[in-house]
């Protein structure tokens, strides 16, 4: 079996008869290796302290006094959120359940960069034995940010990171521990080099064609139907569609802000112009294998995705939407 997104840190995570993830000391240890929270040379003896004793026991209770005393102010910020984020990861017996909690009660103040490795490592584990790079390369959407170029009738869409001057992003200490290159150069995935995508899945330095009825659409309809299932226990199909308009949305997920926007407009009757159509870059069709777990009132009835990019033509994928966002019945279970 092939392996892939290493930098996940789903080695480090024990795999329950239950399919989920459990949470270990070495993989909470990796927050204590992040740059933001190794004690520099000027911090104050409790700080060092603090770190030295999380890093032999990374499950030992951190009072609020203990962080309180920290001299610098940056530093006591950033004890706080990574103490808040590791209790409630702790609370939970699997990664998921700590997620699905997370999606439920709102992300408050956890940073962005915490709710983005949770969505990797998690969905390195419902994908999990797949054999196919696009479907994994379209799933990279689901935790980085892609910026979209439109060239001779084609939509590509590559990482914002790494085409932003070779990923500009503080690398991760997981990447570093595994001496995981950082500069690399961009391909459009496709036949002839699809093969090298399980080399180089943790640079993020493939390309993907999201133009309608070339494949990546369809990728992406495949990773998202094994979010669904992992996460929410529901066996769904979706298709990838070529066309927005005429479409009855007698319900729908919008993928990401700007494609709520435009659903909204659409299922309150407005009209949107030709820009906001071409803001669209995925249409997506989802039947329930069985619909009896559907509400009463669009039972049976297709559910629609909308993906879209900024005016700027970034993408940012909330994947947590395709928790709260269907027709399912009895949805506060899933946590």
């Amino acid at each position: 079996m092939k392996d892939f997104w290493i930098s996940s840190g789903h080695h480090l995570l024990d795999r329950g008869s239950d399919g989920g993830l459990h949470i270990t000391d070495e993989f909470l240890k990796l927050y204590l290796a992040r740059p933001e929270l190794i004690p520099p040379a000027e911090a104050c003896a409790v700080e060092r302290t603090l770190h030295a004793a999380l890093l032999a026991d990374p499950r030992m209770p951190a009072s609020v006094s203990d962080i309180d005393a920290i001299t610098d102010a940056d530093a006591r910020e950033n004890w706080k959120l990574m103490i808040a984020f590791r209790d409630r990861l702790l609370r939970h017996k699997t990664l998921e359940a700590a997620f699905k909690e997370l999606v439920q009660c709102g992300f408050g103040n956890v940073p962005p960069l915490f709710i983005n490795q949770l969505v990797h490592v998690i969905l390195r584990n419902a994908l999990d034995g797949t054999e196919d790079a696009w479907v994994l390369r379209a799933a990279e959407l689901f935790f980085r940010t892609q910026r979209v170029t439109l060239h001779d009738g084609s939509l590509i869409v590559a990482d914002e990171e790494t085409i932003g001057g070779v990923n500009t992003a503080p690398v991760t200490p997981l990447v570093s521990m595994l001496g995981i290159p950082t500069e690399s150069e961009i391909d459009v995935i496709n036949k002839e080099n699809a093969d090298s995508y399980w080399d180089r899945s943790d640079q993020f330095d493939m390309a993907l064609d999201l133009t309608a009825g070339r494949g990546g659409l369809d990728a992406l309809a495949q990773a998202m139907q094994g979010w669904i299932a992992h996460l929410l226990g529901i066996k769904v199909s979706i298709e990838a569609l070529t066309e927005l308009r005429d479409v009855n949305l007698t319900w729908y997920v919008g993928l990401d802000g700007d494609a709520t926007r435009i659903g909204d407009m659409l299922w309150h009757g407005g009209e949107i112009d030709d820009a906001a159509i071409a803001r669209v870059v995925g249409l997506f069709r989802l039947t329930f294998a069985d619909p009896s777990l559907m509400i009463e009132k669009v039972r049976g009835d297709p559910v629609y995705l909308i993906l879209a990019m900024t005016d700027d033509k970034t993408i940012r994928m909330k994947p947590q939407n395709l928790l709260t966002g269907l027709p399912v019945q009895h949805l506060e279970t899933i946590s």
